[in-house]
């Protein structure tokens, strides 16, 4: 099997795809999906929370299960589960079945992104594993700029069954890719027994770390900020926007223009500035992004192309910073990276749950209320990740 680093990068970037995919692609058939199966938007929004708790309480074994079992075995699983559950939810005749399948979809869709990140810290070291990250990302940042247009465009011209339809295609033809291309990248005698007191030691030590609880903090809600905009998007783009369901690349065009060139930077800044200058770099260009969001929507009524162009730059400095984030995560726990990646991707999804059930409905009334919103979760990222500073070594 394959392990060219190149390869590497686009199967992991691919297993990434999963989680936006499932998010993105579906948002422009909230509508669809509330006609066709004679429910309320609730209910509709309700199939995203329950996806995106369930895909946050999996998150946590994930990484434990491939430390014990090895990475390849969880990965192959996951997408079966994850291709029966699209096409369940393609299948689904009301909105019970629909948030089952869905829910369903959450328990599998991280496999990717938590042991992913596992095996690119078992391949690489250094600004190496840095500039792999900052690839996976690149490949990854497709998806949230693809997925509405192409789910907007699907269901156009289907209904929102053929999105989930679709789904569960990518879904084969990824798991044909990865069995005959994805290495094992933890030997067996690297591995940790699956035993319940030796995974609760584990877990007890990543949680009680509390660099490891303020570098995760910050992840997540740098992460929470941009996702607020993603629960939003039917709100922005159809209400103060006034465009269509095929108009969703209004907003997510450049929201992966910037997450794609903020880890392009990432990765060519690798050699040539610290994991903590970059950090620093990011937080600098997101929160100037927020305060211009604030400002504008304060003083103008939301309008294009200056409604949008702030997400660009948040994004960009969100994936600045990322990198350096997870790999100061993950190498407080270099033994058990696994569950390190499990409890980081839990804090992130969980946070990213809680803005699409809570503050997302809530503040959608408004541009401006969004743009306070956001501002205020990138302040909360990097009142968590400044204590760290004099703590951690200027690079990996």
């Amino acid at each position: 099997m394959s392990s060219h680093p190149r390869t590497i990068a686009f199967l992991l970037g691919g297993l990434a795809l999963l989680g936006p995919l499932s998010v993105d692609a579906y948002l422009p058939a909230f509508d669809n999906i509330r006609s066709s199966l004679h429910t309320g938007t609730q209910q509709v929004q309700f199939t995203l929370s329950a996806y995106l708790f369930s895909f946050a309480a999996m998150s946590l074994w994930h990484g434990a299960l491939a430390d014990a079992l090895g990475r390849r075995k969880v990965i192959l699983a996951s997408l079966v589960v994850f291709g029966a559950a699209s096409l369940g939810s393609a299948l689904a005749p009301d909105i019970g079945w629909l948030t089952a399948f869905r829910t369903l979809q959450g328990v599998a869709a991280g496999a990717g992104t938590v042991v992913g990140r596992a095996m690119v810290r078992d391949l690489y070291e250094g600004t190496q594993a840095a500039r792999m990250l900052a690839l996976v990302s690149m490949i990854f940042s497709l998806s949230p700029a693809l997925a509405p247009v192409l789910g907007g465009w699907i269901v156009t011209a289907f209904q929102w069954r053929a999105i989930f339809a679709f789904l569960s295609a990518y879904t084969v033809l990824l798991l044909w890719y990865c069995y005959r291309h994805l290495p094992e990248t933890l030997p067996a005698a690297q591995r940790q027994p699956l035993q319940a007191a030796g995974m609760l030691r584990s877990y007890l030590a990543v949680f009680r770390s509390v660099d490891f609880q303020r570098g995760s903090a910050a992840i997540a809600f740098n992460f929470g900020g941009l996702f607020l905009f993603v629960a939003a998007a039917p709100a922005i783009v159809g209400r103060h926007l006034g465009l269509g369901a095929s108009q969703f690349g209004w907003q997510f065009i450049p929201m992966v223009g910037g997450i794609f060139l903020g880890s392009y930077a990432a990765g060519r800044l690798a050699e040539k500035l610290s994991l903590r200058g970059q950090i620093a770099a990011g937080y600098a260009i997101l929160l100037a992004a927020t305060v211009a969001n604030v400002a504008y929507h304060a003083a103008f009524p939301p309008s294009l192309p200056w409604s949008v162009m702030p997400i660009f730059f948040y994004g960009f400095g969100m994936s600045l910073a990322s990198p350096g984030l997870t790999l100061m995560v993950l190498d407080l726990f270099p033994n058990t990276r696994g569950v390190a990646a499990s409890m980081q991707s839990f804090s992130m999804v969980m946070l990213a749950a809680a803005v699409t059930a809570v503050l997302a409905p809530a503040l959608e009334h408004s541009m401006l209320a969004l743009a306070a919103g956001q501002m205020l979760l990138a302040l909360a990222g990097l009142l968590a990740w400044a204590p760290t500073l004099r703590r951690q070594p200027a690079a990996a």
